[in-house]
């Protein structure tokens, strides 16, 4: 593996039944948790089976090491696009990103790209070139990333997404009147997925009868997860293109859909860190716009 830089590593449990690479690599690192991004990882060449470079063939066997590298490019191209920096040291940042860009990809708009015009490369001997995403979130939700500036820190870091004792919580607002507190365990593309919810405040919608402000915390980082879970339950977020409503989709306004608060533990420190933000204000205008239609509505009636 000379020349890349190693992100994260999985250790094959014992009784895994034989599965080809490019399926049992789906999910098992938080850096790639979809189906076409594992593809792409193993014909890049950043999936490694016990010091070997994976081809989607390989039969997976327990007891194998699969290594998730990257190459640490100079970068081609700086996307000068503002994004608020909520915390900054030399080994990590957390960004709020704004709702509509994508964390990654082969696009040059995308957070990634805009990393080094807000925030400063680390000076550690192992700092990146171009400081990486440690984890995803969908390119219409907006909130919290965390940022890794080395490769020690990444590694540190997707070793505790994998052991799930990074902590995330979402606000959002979906369609609909749901219960004050409950957990969805659903299953995604046959992988276990749960959500627990609580509900913050419910207002009425002359658009969908109800409108119920979230608080979402995943257990589980499935693609999708909880915009798939709750879409299902009958309560799908607001401005979802995908799994909504499609006469909830408000032009300009986006997914209603926000990571708010982070824990963990530093990299370097050891320390538990917490981060939380607001919702955009889009939130509370478009509750409080709703109950007010509403009761504008029903007073004319009763005139």
């Amino acid at each position: 593996m000379e020349g890349h830089d190693q992100i994260n590593q999985h250790i094959v449990p014992p009784s895994t039944p034989q599965t080809r690479l490019s399926d049992y690599c789906v999910g098992i690192f938080p850096e790639i948790p979809s189906r076409k991004g594992t593809k792409k990882a193993i014909s890049r060449g950043q999936i490694w089976v016990d010091g070997l470079r994976g081809s989607s063939g390989i039969w997976v066997k327990p007891g194998m090491c699969i290594t998730l590298c990257e190459l640490d490019r100079e970068p081609t191209f700086i996307f000068q696009l503002t994004v608020p920096v909520v915390y900054e040291d030399d080994d990590i940042a957390i960004v709020n990103k704004p709702g509509g860009v994508p964390v990654s990809g082969s696009k040059s708009r995308t957070i990634e790209h805009a990393l080094l015009h807000n925030i400063n490369p680390s000076n550690q001997k192992d700092g990146y070139k171009q400081p990486k995403a440690v984890h995803r979130l969908d390119a219409a939700t907006c909130g919290l990333l965390l940022i890794a500036k080395t490769r020690s820190a990444r590694m540190y870091l997707g070793q505790q997404f994998e052991q799930k004792s990074i902590s995330k919580y979402y606000q959002a607002l979906v369609c609909g009147q749901t219960m004050a507190e409950g957990t969805i365990d659903e299953a995604i593309n046959q992988k276990s997925a749960t959500t627990d919810f609580r509900l913050i405040k419910s207002v009425r919608s002359l658009h969908t009868d109800w409108l119920s402000w979230l608080e979402l915390k995943p257990h589980t980082g499935r693609t999708h997860q909880l915009r798939i879970h709750l879409a299902n339950a009958g309560f799908p977020i607001l401005g979802d293109k995908k799994y909504g409503v499609s006469g909830e989709i408000m032009k300009g306004k986006g997914l209603f859909l926000c990571a708010t608060a982070l824990s963990f533990v530093h990299p370097s420190t050891n320390q538990t860190m917490s981060f939380s933000i607001p919702p955009p204000s889009k939130f509370g205008i478009h509750t409080e716009r709703e109950q007010h239609r509403w009761e504008q509505f029903y007073l004319q009636r009763q005139a």
